[in-house]
């Protein structure tokens, strides 16, 4: 069904939860947008100019400004089911990928390398939104990564910038810097003990905001949050870097904290873990949402020692590979919304269980 060629390992080295505090911070992103001297800015392009800047950055690929093993797609160029994968492992974004009826956006592209944490979605809301996805707390390393990528594009590509405002975007409030940084956090604790409303306020008063996993608009399931800066003009990367990762260091303090009291409940902290993992590890039919919620627990449980397994990196994976285009691409072929639900048990059943534990029932039909 996939290219294994085109989409292959991409975007799945956060997967690991080798960062700091991975336990709660599933994964770190920096983001800058960046547009083209002499081209309109991207909601005012037309196709055929659309088309001349993808290819002017298709013409990078072998640059020695840029890592080698770089991969080019072009999202009129992969299928369907491919660019819903690469949406699956955030490295693209919903207005990038279109809408899936054939209509594709002219020009729409990913620059991607399989050995580094960096991409470039071309011709979405700006000519370029450069991106690095680390594991864990590591702000400083993903800006770190994508800033070499930036300095790597700016050098072969001319970067609209004006002497006051900044780098200059399609949107307004990305101007300046362009930066934005985000961080993909798991809140069980303080959602438990009630405490979420009262952080998430003290965030958006420090200048961050908060969205679903899948960004504005999503809903928040399985207590899981994501956190990012709200301004980009006036201050310079350094600053806006250092003080993202420090607000939400703090967030991290006050979920380990509120962790502790829920260790103090006893039995009923350990019920509502153990029954999490038993649904998990026995269910037959399983939608993502239920199962979002579920491993949630699962996830809170390996945290604090109740649950020996599995590793955070497995439920990282489990997230990943337990949504619908995944499965599909595991089972060969596109299945019903009661295929799906019934292949997402199987392969969180295979998922959770013992070494040397027979497989014969966990198998998906």
């Amino acid at each position: 069904m996939t290219d294994p060629e085109a989409v292959g390992g991409l975007g799945l080295r956060w997967l690991e939860a080798d960062g700091p505090d991975a336990d709660i911070v599933l994964s770190t992103r920096v983001r800058l947008a960046r547009n083209l001297q002499g081209h309109r800015f991207a909601p005012r392009t037309d196709m055929d100019e659309r088309r001349r800047i993808c290819d002017r950055v298709a013409r990078l690929v072998d640059s020695s400004s840029l890592p080698g093993g770089a991969r080019f797609l072009t999202m009129e160029g992969l299928e369907a089911h491919s660019r819903r994968i690469l949406l699956e492992r955030r490295l693209v974004s919903h207005d990038l990928v279109g809408r899936g009826d054939g209509n594709e956006p002219a020009g729409a592209a990913l620059l991607a390398w399989p050995d580094a944490p960096v991409s470039a979605m071309v011709n979405e809301e700006d000519h370029l939104r450069l991106q690095c996805l680390v594991s864990g707390l590591s702000v400083v390393d993903a800006w770190s990564l994508v800033d070499r990528l930036d300095v790597g594009l700016g050098s072969e590509l001319p970067l609209a910038f004006h002497h006051d405002f900044g780098y200059l975007t399609s949107c307004p409030t990305n101007a300046g810097t362009g930066l934005r940084a985000s961080a993909l956090v798991h809140l069980p604790a303080l959602v438990l003990t009630k405490e979420i409303g009262r952080v998430l306020e003290g965030m958006d008063r420090l200048g961050l905001t908060h969205r679903g996993v899948e960004g504005e608009g999503s809903r928040f399931t399985g207590n899981f949050f994501q956190l990012s800066n709200q301004t980009t003009l006036g201050r310079n990367e350094e600053d806006l870097i250092e003080h993202f990762g420090r607000t939400v260091d703090r967030v991290v303090e006050k979920e380990r904290d509120a962790r502790q009291v829920l260790l103090n409940a006893g039995p009923r902290l350990e019920d509502l873990i153990w029954r999490a993992y038993g649904l998990l590890r026995h269910a037959r039919l399983l939608g993502y949402r239920d199962f979002s919620e579920l491993v949630s627990g699962v996830r809170l449980g390996v945290s604090l020692g109740v649950l020996k397994a599995p590793a955070i990196g497995s439920l990282n994976r489990m997230m990943v590979f337990a949504q619908a285009a995944h499965l599909d691409e595991a089972a060969g072929h596109a299945l019903s919304a009661e295929e799906r639900r019934c292949h997402r048990a199987g392969y969180v059943r295979a998922a959770l269980r013992d070494p040397g534990e027979a497989s014969t029932s966990d198998a998906a039909p």
